[in-house]
């Protein structure tokens, strides 16, 4: 049996698959009905309207629709696109067993424990036949899949066969008014369309269940009498043919598989049995260890059956469906039919070569599972499962057509793998002494290798090579000098294949595929959710495979994507150019056309074959968002930017390749300011000034403008900034301006207009500006401030820019291959060549002054002087300027150089390759990326509170960095420390961070808790064995032995922490004395060092003897000298003790504390759980709890979820290898 999925759940009763989509309906006995997909593993829906048990589901062939039949006596039907009931059929007066569609006609048939089985009409939802005649529980009903027939089974011990033919013939042609109401009316006595035909009497005790065969006129059954009955019908009886025993309970469903010509049945004894049909015996039984079983369903087009058992259900084939095969140059040779045939991919020649000799027994899975073959002998070596593994060898005619002997035995032996490894020989694994056996073509032994590996399987890994697969493992073995080319942990490999030169090897499990090397170094691993069926390679050294719905390809670096999607699953044999050839679950032969443009188009871009890429996106339809997001992650949005015509992305794009024209260029065609302001950061940051000076100007920020003219000394225009400003009739901006110019005399001037004279005349007073400074002083008068005399003033200049005017200096570099030729394809790009080349940003601002009182000023002011003076409309005149009316923008930014050369793209820095190459929390956070680091702890070790975690995540950050000064107005440069680096080593080579915490660093604070615990310090003690707690899930170690004792360190501060908590808790606790003395008796009983031990034991001792419980104490004493205590006065006391409390063998208090019997403390409540109790506990610290804590945060580490799921702890290198 080859188990699919599996669910746990309550009891189920009912189950029904789906005929195109990979779902299951699953009706349990706690009312719910839940839709499984049972190919991804996952609950899609649950519908609970039914009060009681649901005993019967079935989804309708072509419609969105399924029905359900419960206990409480109610049919219902339901849309699950709609996901809701649709309506409810009454009529059964008990418990309904059983439901089912007709295949053709608007029918449900079911079946009641009130001993009818009713047919209704789910279009007119009405009950139109009641089918009488039963006199016990009918247990199930269903239509014959061809005929107008319903069979049903019933506790009266018979089966009974309906014919309906009247009911068709009804519902096809109705006939007049009159003779269907005299049919209703024969209705209401059970009716005449549907009549009795056969009445099936045999079975000793009740029928739980009875089938039709799909095509034969037979009807299988199982009862309460554990028996399985065959019968067979004609037009006039029916009559039994056979009895198949073997349940050792009640049969509770059989049916035929009729592909297979099998019956498959399930009974209460917790097996399902298989049996053949022709031959009437068993062919083989599965059992469930406490399940008993109730019903079975058959996928109505696919070999998949499921069973639903006490505690869910399974989904599961009796027998392999992929079919053997075997690529030899331009030939595949393929199983099919208990025939060798031959296809040729030129031709597509498909002929039949050979028989194949059929098994000599009858169990399942007795298929060829592989095929091996021999080009230059046109020999072909089959393995299968018979006699628990055996091959057969077939040397081919050379006319390619012939018959072999059938009784050819030396041409078979055992063995569960074989396969060619030179012209004229090949091996045989021999499991038993975990040898290769090396034979001839006749068959003799000529050879035998041990193998490096315990291997179960081997495959064929170039000429003398072998391919070993062990659980955890491949590696590579050469037969002739008997040495180990290569090794590699996997996980456990079904499948392999060797790219066409033989360099690289793909091995397929069922939900990973791991790339290698031909000497198995690792390339890269891709991880599946759905099972992975084949996979081959194509010319260019691309993988494509198949998953049960997906056609998909994985690039050399691990990158992959879909290329289509499948309507069923296909073996993928060979990928010429782009033409998948495939055999699919009957052997046939298929060719799908797929494009490749996507995934040739990312390997080019892998290879670095920039003129391949430059061709592919000129030529080729490549778009979409997923293929821009590749091209941005790889580090190539200069790429991406040419296979996008939407101005906001390529926005984007231009901005993150540092390609500031086209950034221009959609800037203007988007004309928003969030990306005028987006681009001003990017021209600041890039040192172009002339760009940002023009972004500042679009969104009219004046603020920022004046500030840029400040830096780049540009006082002219930062003088006409001074004019705006007053046109506005911003003060603020006036006095910036002012004092961005190191104007005194404007200053004042504002300041007194603003009216804060006593401010206009200290400025004035202290500059020098004596007229002004007296003229404002007499103003003043009395309230004029005073000027301390004496001191030197600071004037308030503004300070000599260190680069007037231009851009800053650009690095020269070569132009990219994507630069330049491909700009052209821009969408702004023409407009951008028409404008002059060498031409400057702006020669004036032209900025537009929106909604000013005064009047609009539509550009900066070329004159210095502003015509004042009233109109006969009054109020401030401001003259139209004879200006242009827009200043537009050129392509470049500095004259003539920027269309030669761009900035140099960024590489990757050293925290992002750390977090790349590695899967430990520790060396995530020294990279400063905490949001992962805490992801993995949280994978890992079930971690939820990180908050004490905090300044260890800083530590490790700053630990791992260094700081360099360099000048005043720059900031800081930051350099990566890392782990084992040497002046030696290429630069780059890239090593993992320096870690500020080490093992030998916890050992010490071990010792110094030790120490503390030792002094009775234990506020203190405790402290330092929770950071013990809280450092290591970021500790890296190198070696498993160092992991080992990391782990035993996380035991060790665990038990401590436990027992000092509650050592606290009894201190604190100084009212109850039966919880004092029960906190000091647990804490005897954590794994504590000696010496901590003999404290606690006797502070345990001396509680109890002072609380009159004198067994416990004596307990205590005992416990205390047997650990041969050095101190004699301890000693001495404790035997005083013990003597005592042997003479007064009796407890005063009834404490929670049984000695007698092994027991962990709870980490939250500090009461026992004694062997047997159920519990939870932490995935990190490993405290135990009572079941009632889970979910919540555990006390001990105060970091993880009690009870959440985690993979274990992973600090070392030498765990992910």
């Amino acid at each position: 049996m080859l188990t699919k999925f599996e669910t746990k759940s309550n009891r189920v009763k009912g189950l029904s698959f789906h005929s195109k989509r990979p779902w299951i309906l699953v009706s349990l006995h706690g009312g719910v009905i839940q839709l499984w997909d049972y190919r991804m593993g996952t609950l899609i829906d649950r519908f609970d309207e039914h009060d009681g048990p649901v005993r019967g589901v079935h989804f309708h062939h072509t419609q969105p629709l399924f029905v359900s039949g419960g206990d409480d006596y109610t049919i219902k039907v339901w849309n699950y696109k709609t996901r809701r009931c649709l309506f409810t059929l009454f009529g059964h007066l008990d418990y309904i067993r059983t439901v089912q569609f007709h295949n053709e006609y608007p029918w449900i048939v079911s079946a009641s424990d009130d001993q009818t089985v009713r047919i209704w009409n789910w279009q007119s939802r009405t009950c139109v036949s009641v089918l009488t005649g039963h006199n016990h529980y009918v247990m199930c009903a269903s239509f014959h899949p061809k005929e107008d027939l319903v069979v049903s089974a019933s506790l009266d011990q018979t089966i009974r066969v309906w014919d309906i033919g009247g009911l068709r013939k009804k519902t096809v042609s109705p006939t007049d008014d009159i003779l269907r109401l005299s049919e209703m009316n024969t209705d209401l006595f059970g009716g005449v369309d549907a009549v009795v035909k056969y009445v099936l009497e045999g079975h000793d005790r009740g029928v739980n269940w009875a089938s039709f065969h799909p095509s034969l006129p037979l009807i299988v059954s199982g009862g309460d009498d554990r028996q399985i009955k065959l019968w067979r019908m004609n037009d006039t009886k029916a009559w039994e043919v056979d009895t198949l025993r073997g349940h050792t309970n009640n049969v509770s469903s059989v049916m035929f598989l009729a592909k297979q010509d099998i019956i498959v049945s399930n009974s209460e004894d917790k097996s399902i049995r298989v049996w053949d049909v022709t031959k009437r015996t068993g062919i083989q039984t599965f059992r469930r260890e406490h399940d008993r079983f109730w019903v079975l369903a058959s996928h109505p087009e696919m070999n998949l059956l499921a069973a639903g058992h006490d505690s869910g259900m399974i989904v599961f084939k009796l027998e392999r469906e992929r079919p053997a095969f075997s690529i030899s140059g331009d030939t595949l040779y393929y199983v099919k039919d208990r025939f060798l045939r031959l296809y040729e991919y030129s031709s597509q020649k498909d002929v039949q070569v050979i028989p194949i000799r059929r098994p000599g027994s009858i169990s399942l899975n007795q298929v060829p599972r592989t095929l091996s073959h021999s080009p230059t002998e046109n020999a072909v070596l089959i393995c299968s499962d018979v006699d628990g593994g055996s091959y057969e060898l077939y040397i081919i005619p050379k006319d390619g057509i012939g018959r072999i002997d059938p009784v050819q035995d030396s041409m078979r032996g055992i063995g569960t793998s074989a396969v060619f490894v030179a012209r004229n020989r090949f091996a045989v694994l021999d499991k038993s002494n975990n040898q290769a056996l090396i034979k001839n073509l006749k068959n003799e032994i000529v050879k035998k290798s041990s193998l490096p590996v315990v291997a179960d399987s081997i495959f064929y890994a170039g000429t003398g090579n072998l391919l070993c697969r062990a659980e955890d493992r491949v590696a590579i073995f050469d037969l002739q000098q008997r040495i180990v080319i290569g090794e590699l942990h996997t996980p456990f490999i079904r499948y392999i294949a060797w790219s066409n030169d033989m360099e690289s090897v793909a091995l397929l499990s069922k939900h990973a595929i791991v790339i290698a090397t031909k000497k198995l170094m690792h390339q890269c691993t891709v991880h599946e959710t759905i099972r992975i069926k084949s996979g081959a390679w194509d010319d260019n050294g691309v993988f494509i495979y198949t998953t049960l719905n997906h056609m998909k390809y994985c690039l050399p670096n691990g990158d992959g994507g879909i290329i289509k999607t499948l309507d069923v699953p296909l073996y993928i044999t060979k990928v010429s150019q782009n033409i998948v050839y495939c055999l699919d679950r009957d052997g046939k032969n298929r060719s799908l056309a797929i494009d490749a443009t996507e995934y040739v188009f990312k390997l080019a871009l892998i290879k670095k074959r920039f003129d391949h890429v430059m061709s592919m996106i000129r030529s080729s339809k490549l778009c979409g968002q997923a293929m821009v997001a590749y091209l941005q992650q790889k580090g190539f949005p200069g790429v991406a930017l040419h296979l996008v015509k939407d101005e906001r992305t390529r926005f984007n794009l231009a901005l993150e390749s540092g390609n500031i024209q086209i950034a221009v260029a959609s800037a203007k065609e988007i004309d928003e300011k969030e990306h005028w302001y987006r681009l001003g950061v990017e021209a600041l940051r890039q040192g172009n000034a002339s760009i940002v000076e023009y972004a500042y100007q679009r969104t009219k920020n004046f603020e920022r403008l004046s500030f840029l003219y400040l830096v780049t000394g540009n006082l002219d225009k930062l003088s006409k900034m001074l004019r705006i400003a007053e046109m506005k009739n911003d003060v603020m901006g006036q006095f910036h301006n002012a004092l961005y110019l190191g104007d005194i005399r404007e200053r004042v001037k504002i300041l007194e207009n603003a009216g804060h004279l006593p401010l206009a005349y200290v400025t004035a007073k202290v500059h020098g500006l004596k007229e002004v400074a007296d003229r404002l002083a007499s103003e003043l008068g009395d309230t004029n401030p005073s000027v301390p005399d004496g001191k030197v003033p600071s004037l308030l200049i503004p300070p000599t820019p260190v680069l007037c005017g231009g851009d800053w200096p650009l690095l020269r570099v070569m132009k990219g291959m994507f630069d330049g030729e491909l700009d052209n394809m821009g969408v702004a790009a023409q407009e951008e060549e028409d404008e002059a080349v060498d031409a400057d940003w702006v020669e004036d601002l032209d900025i537009d002054v929106d909604g000013m009182l005064n009047g609009d000023v539509g550009v900066v002011i070329d004159n210095d002087e502003v015509n004042e003076g009233n109109d006969e409309e009054g109020g401030w005149d401001l003259e139209d300027l004879d200006l242009p009316t827009e200043v537009g923008s050129p392509s470049t930014a500095i004259s003539g150089r920027a269309t030669a050369f761009i900035g140099p793209t960024p590489g990757t820095p050293v925290s992002e390759i750390w977090i790349q190459r590695s899967s430990l929390a520790g060396e995530h956070a020294a990279a400063g990326n905490f949001d992962t680091a805490m992801r993995l702890l949280n994978r890992q070790l079930g971690l939820k509170n990180f908050a004490p975690m905090k300044p260890m995540f800083i530590d490790l950050y700053m630990g791992s960095h260094s700081y360099i000064q360099g000048l005043d107005s720059v900031p800081e440069i930051t350099r990566a420390i890392e782990r084992g680096w040497s002046e030696s080593v290429s630069p780059n080579v890239r090593y993992p961070p320096a870690l500020v915490f080490g093992l030998s660093q916890l050992d010490d604070k071990l010792r110094t808790a030790y120490k503390a615990t030792t002094e009775g310090k234990f506020v203190e003690a405790l402290r330092l064995f929770l950071n013990i707690l809280h450092t290591i899930p970021l500790i890296v170690v190198e070696s498993r032995k160092e992991v080992d004792e990391v782990k035993g360190l996380i035991h060790i501060a665990k038990e401590y922490v436990l027992g000092l908590k509650m050592e606290i808790k009894r201190k604190e606790n100084t009212d109850d004395v039966v919880r004092q003395q029960e906190l000091a008796a647990y804490f005897t009983h954590c794994n504590l060092q000696t010496i901590h031990l003999r404290l606690a034991l006797n502070s345990a001792m001396g509680i109890c003897y002072k609380g009159k419980n004198f067994i416990t104490a004596g307990n205590f004493a005992r416990r205390y000298l047997e650990t041969n205590p050095s101190n004699e006065n301890l000693a001495r006391k404790a035997r005083q003790v013990l003597q005592a409390c042997d003479r007064n063998m009796k407890d005063a208090n009834d404490l929670n504390y049984d000695f007698r019997n092994p027991f962990v403390v709870c980490g939250a409540t500090f009461i026992p759980i004694y062997r047997g109790q159920k519990y939870v506990f932490c995935p990190y610290c490993g405290s135990h709890f009572v079941p009632t804590l889970e979910g919540q945060l555990c006390t001990v580490c105060d970091l993880s979820i009690v009870g959440s799921d985690a993979s274990g702890l992973l600090c070392s290198p030498s765990q992910v290898r």
